[in-house]
């Protein structure tokens, strides 16, 4: 059925539970997955506090890190459930892109991930990753609720 996933997560509890359930399906399958997360870089105006909170070199090294930290989790569970794992972080403006391209750049032939990560302001200023994906995206698209 499918024999790679991409699963593109940004550390809310949503996502977290996406990739679990990623990894489940991967197993039950026979796939193996590519982990994928996106650090936008640092913006000078922007609606996320951490960002206007921070300085560059701040903002960049704690994103790298708290990414580094979500993809070593997903590595592990993966790993615990014999899947293989690849795991991938990304620097790009517009998340869904990279999504998008690294699917196309891995030969994944399927995109599991949330159906949104950010609330509040910050969702409606941005909008929804997930369905810019499922707009743009010729790879297929599993989304979890």
């Amino acid at each position: 059925m499918y024999h790679h996933i991409l699963i593109p997560t940004d550390g809310s509890p949503l996502s977290a539970m996406a990739v679990d359930k990623s990894i489940a399906f991967a197993q039950e399958t026979g796939a193996g997955v590519t982990v994928l997360t996106v650090v936008e870089p640092f913006h000078i105006f922007s609606a996320e506090a951490e960002q206007l909170a921070s300085s560059r070199a701040e903002y960049r090294r704690h994103a790298r890190e708290a990414a580094a930290n979500r993809l070593a989790d997903a590595e592990l569970k993966a790993r615990e459930r014999g899947v293989p794992c690849s795991a991938i972080q990304v620097e790009h403006d517009h998340p869904y892109q990279a999504i998008i391209d690294t699917a196309a750049e891995k030969g994944c032939d399927l995109i599991a991930m949330a159906s949104h990560g950010r609330r509040g302001v910050s969702a409606l200023v941005l909008g929804s990753e997930t369905v810019k994906v499922l707009t743009h995206s010729k790879t297929p698209v599993l989304v979890y609720r």
